[in-house]
């Protein structure tokens, strides 16, 4: 018995759609951030997570770094108002505070080397 090509190829597209799905809906793991104190280097770290938000470095010699978990963004209010000429205003208007309470802090010691880390989320 022979498959008709249109149908072959439906067979094929659903295929590639239903694996494209499934291999799509996976999540990495979080960070176990316990298993990289004492090896994790704080290039490494920017490596990985970009230059940090905040940085400090204290009277001991550690530095303790934060970045921030989620992007800063503030809400806002679209009044509708919208103008693309030669003064482009526009009718947003922020709304409250814009601040990102969401950090991931991450401790370095002399070495620059990852000695502790705390997140707030």
């Amino acid at each position: 018995m022979k498959i008709n090509p249109a149908l072959k190829f439906s067979l094929f597209v659903i295929l590639s759609l239903v694996t494209a799905f499934f291999t799509s809906c996976t999540t990495t793991p979080p960070i176990d951030w316990n298993s990289r104190v004492g090896h994790y280097t704080y290039e490494q770290a920017v490596a990985e997570l970009g230059r940090p938000n905040r940085q400090a470095k204290l009277s001991d010699g550690t530095t303790v770094s934060k970045w921030s978990a989620r992007p800063n963004v503030a809400p806002s209010v679209n009044s509708g108002m919208s103008y693309y000429g030669s003064t482009g205003f526009t009718g947003n208007q922020t709304v409250g505070p814009g601040g990102n309470d969401q950090m991931l802090q991450l401790t370095f010691g002399t070495n620059d080397v990852l000695t502790a880390w705390s997140k707030n989320y």
